[in-house]
């Protein structure tokens, strides 16, 4: 695996003539480009979590951009996507921008498109990264008694089943629970696991 920056730009398309002028294009605008063939390579190969953006092309062969992103989703990338398509699909880009894609381009697409979507996806990332580090300073504040509180409300307990499980009084539970509000900075439940979620909280 190869280490990249904020200013790292992923490429991923089958066509080896997209793929080698895009590679060369993001390298002379001074960015740090790495191509692959297909989806798979990829999911494999790439830094997932390592802020950066991927240029992601929708119709390759095996998984296809949809899916690429999918599981991008599932292992908690905080790359942001820019899908590309050369069949001008606008029902597959509208779906693409749903599940979180930061813009869409179609092929054949202007060099100054195409830059300026990776300028913006790669602010998009770097806010991502910040976020994320916050969450796991938030996270890390916690007591060892207050993570395993954390990891019961995450389970979708209440201050009953988990007193029940830690052995412990319900209103000890409600004194965690208020405890790790404050640590985490959070105004309500739903904020706290944001943050939890942010920060690839497992528990105790």
């Amino acid at each position: 695996m190869t280490p990249f920056g904020p200013r790292s730009v992923y490429v991923v398309d089958d066509d080896v003539a997209v793929r080698e002028a895009t590679h060369t294009l993001l390298a002379t605008a001074g960015y740090e480009p790495q191509a692959f063939v297909s989806g798979r390579e990829f999911l494999d190969e790439a830094d997932l979590h390592g802020g950066g953006c991927v240029l992601l092309d929708i119709c390759m062969p095996g998984p296809n951009g949809l899916d690429v992103q999918a599981m991008m989703v599932k292992r908690g990338s905080n790359l942001s996507v820019i899908m590309v398509t050369g069949h001008g699909d606008v029902a597959t880009a509208v779906l693409a921008m749903k599940t979180g894609a930061t813009d869409f381009l179609e092929k054949p697409y202007r060099p100054v498109a195409l830059l300026d979507a990776v300028k913006r996806g790669l602010r998009v990332s770097a806010a991502q990264v910040t976020d994320i580090q916050d969450s796991k300073k938030r996270i890390a504040r916690l007591t060892p008694r207050e993570n395993e509180v954390l990891h019961g409300l995450m389970a979708g307990g209440s201050n009953k089943s988990i007193a029940r499980q830690l052995n412990v009084s319900p209103r000890t539970v409600e004194m965690h629970r208020a405890n790790l509000m404050e640590r985490l900075g959070a105004r309500s439940l739903p904020e706290a696991l944001r943050v939890a979620h942010e920060a690839g909280f497992s528990g105790a």
